[in-house]
């Protein structure tokens, strides 16, 4: 199955001087930035469809810090791995009504209560029609199953995130956001979540396999 999906890309320029900008403007910069996610859950053994729906969701204002730090030093903070993106979390935090939760904040730094993250299973390049290509572009899927026994539980939040270790047991959760969000703290040795997404619960049962899709398009 093929998915469209256009978006405007993110905006650049130039300043000289030393004014930073203010922290609204830096917000606007991260919002420019589009994705989005594609949830579809079969039943382990015979393939049916138990749920699909395709969502956009809002892109957090620590992807900033980390795209950041990517620009300036794509071996930081563990050389010799990727420091990209590298899971994604699923959990049952949400706040608000299991039905209709509250929309997601920029300010949002991990998930509220995460039962499972995972390696991604595929990593793909997009043209502007798309279309899976072989070379760089600036649309790229990010794919990860979850399988029978793995992520079971009523869901209703999900993240994409740049782990600081790369076993998925092993938590390093900023404690700050969203309405307080601090920019000055220091993040070295911690996880970054760059998409969060809240939606009506959906329950994931032990027979069911879960492949979620998350497209980011700059």
């Amino acid at each position: 199955m093929m998915h469209k999906e256009w978006f405007d890309r993110i905006s650049q320029g130039v300043k000289m001087g030393f004014d930073l900008g203010t922290f609204q403007e830096r917000e606007s910069m991260t919002a420019l930035a589009g994705g989005l996610f594609i949830f579809d859950m079969r039943d382990a053994e015979t393939g049916a469809q138990l749920e699909y729906w395709e969502r956009k969701n809002i892109i957090v204002l620590d992807a900033g810090i980390l795209a950041a730090r990517l620009f300036k030093n794509s071996t930081s903070p563990n050389p010799g791995m990727n420091n990209g993106l590298t899971m994604l979390g699923v959990g049952t935090g949400a706040t608000g009504n299991l039905l209709s939760p509250d929309a997601p904040q920029q300010g949002q730094r991990k998930l509220n209560e995460e039962i499972a993250r995972k390696a991604f299973a595929s990593t793909q390049f997009r043209n502007a029609n798309g279309v899976a290509v072989s070379y760089p572009t600036s649309t790229v899927d990010f794919t990860t199953t979850f399988g029978e026994a793995e992520a079971v539980g009523p869901l209703n939040e999900m993240g994409l995130m740049s782990t600081y270790s790369t076993n998925p047991l092993i938590k390093h959760p900023i404690l700050n956001g969203p309405t307080n969000y601090d920019p000055t703290i220091d993040i070295t040795g911690k996880d970054l979540m760059v998409n969060y997404l809240t939606f009506s619960v959906v329950t994931k049962p032990s027979t069911a396999v879960l492949t979620i899709t998350w497209r980011l398009s700059f």
